[in-house]
């Protein structure tokens, strides 16, 4: 199999090189693509160098498979490419994740829906909704849900490579600055960067993306869109408030999940505990429930805090993180290619 990789020189890009090299992915061959200004570098996989080309439509000829991590607009006008030259497209961009006729793949929930690919491309969901969907569809299964109110705790690299430099570049500051810090003056040392609307070190920024419709931002209306389309409940109800935390990986949120029937906490863990992809923490007397550090670098969904709503024998309150870098967004993508080889 010949495989492009789309984007491979940006952070998602060298963690889905990681992945293929550890999972043993069955390519042939690998072809790493980016802008013309990366052509040329070295990248290395298996063990030996490969040499970056530029983007092009000739780069997708003989190509099987074509992994895109590349910003919407490029998805947008290079994926159509790729697919006309025979590729079957994997993209992580928000470009074509809520067209009809793409597919919203998630493997632990709706693995079949790679097969129905009319226009050869498939979408990977949003790092934040990978966080919460895999979790809560498992809980889906054992009784239909019927409502989800969510809050999220998203970290600085959900804005890229920039906005890990730009909390590093802050913390940096607020350390030289600490007297002031102490008396609680990081207001008058931290000035907003070029990637956030306010500072984000010693901050939480309860804006993610861009404002919409009725004040609602981007990354909210991802979180209820693709969550409803991922499951297969387009009139589910799903509201969220998405906040940006100074935190390097790892996407936490808040779900409130309400149930057609009662589900116990109790239950709940029985249930979680055997899902494919979810991995359940939940002790808070020890002090034992996922936090971003815990899960920067691993693969599975982390659920914790895990309660009946003390008013709605209905409801459950649990908290949810992942890697967002990985299972937020490489994983995912090597996983649906490991659906189409499979």
């Amino acid at each position: 199999m010949r495989i492009a990789l789309v984007g491979a020189t940006g952070a998602v890009g060298a963690e889905i090189l990681r992945i293929l090299e550890q999972r043993d992915f069955a390519a042939d061959e690998l072809i790493p693509v980016a802008s013309a200004r990366s052509a040329g570098r070295k990248l290395a996989f298996r063990g030996s160098p490969i040499e970056v080309v530029a983007l092009e439509a000739d780069v997708f000829d003989g190509v099987d498979l074509a992994l895109f991590d590349v910003p919407d607009e490029v998805s947008t006008r290079w994926a159509p490419v790729a697919a006309a030259r025979g590729a079957i497209v994997v993209d992580n961009s928000a470009a074509w994740r809520m067209n009809d006729e793409v597919p919203l793949v998630v493997p632990e929930v709706n693995a079949s829906a790679v097969n129905d690919r009319p226009l050869n491309i498939i979408a990977s969901p949003n790092c934040t909704t990978l966080a919460i969907v895999v979790p809560i569809a498992a809980l889906h299964r054992t009784s239909p849900l019927e409502r989800l109110i969510l809050a999220s705790y998203q970290a600085a690299s959900g804005s890229g490579v920039a906005g890990i430099d730009e909390l590093w570049d802050q913390t940096g500051i607020a350390v030289k600055e600490m007297d002031k810090v102490r008396d609680g003056l990081a207001r008058d040392v931290l000035k907003a960067g070029d990637t956030f609307s306010h500072p984000i070190a010693l901050n939480v920024i309860p804006q993610c993306g861009s404002v919409k419709h009725d004040g609602y931002t981007s990354e909210e209306l991802k979180l209820c869109f693709e969550t409803r389309k991922i499951m297969g409940l387009p009139e589910l109800p799903v509201t969220a408030t998405c906040v940006r935390v100074p935190v390097v990986v790892g996407h936490g949120v808040a779900v409130h999940a309400e149930f057609h029937d009662p589900i116990t906490a109790d239950e709940a863990r029985r249930v979680l505990r055997k899902a494919d992809g979810v991995e359940v923490l939940d002790d808070p007397g020890e002090g034992v429930y996922p936090t971003p550090q815990i899960v920067a670098g691993e693969d599975p969904c982390y659920v914790g805090r895990i309660r009946q709503d003390l008013f709605d024998p209905r409801a459950l309150e649990l908290f949810c993180v992942a890697d967002n870098l990985r299972k937020g967004a490489a994983l995912n993508t090597v996983q649906i290619a490991e659906l189409l080889l499979a």
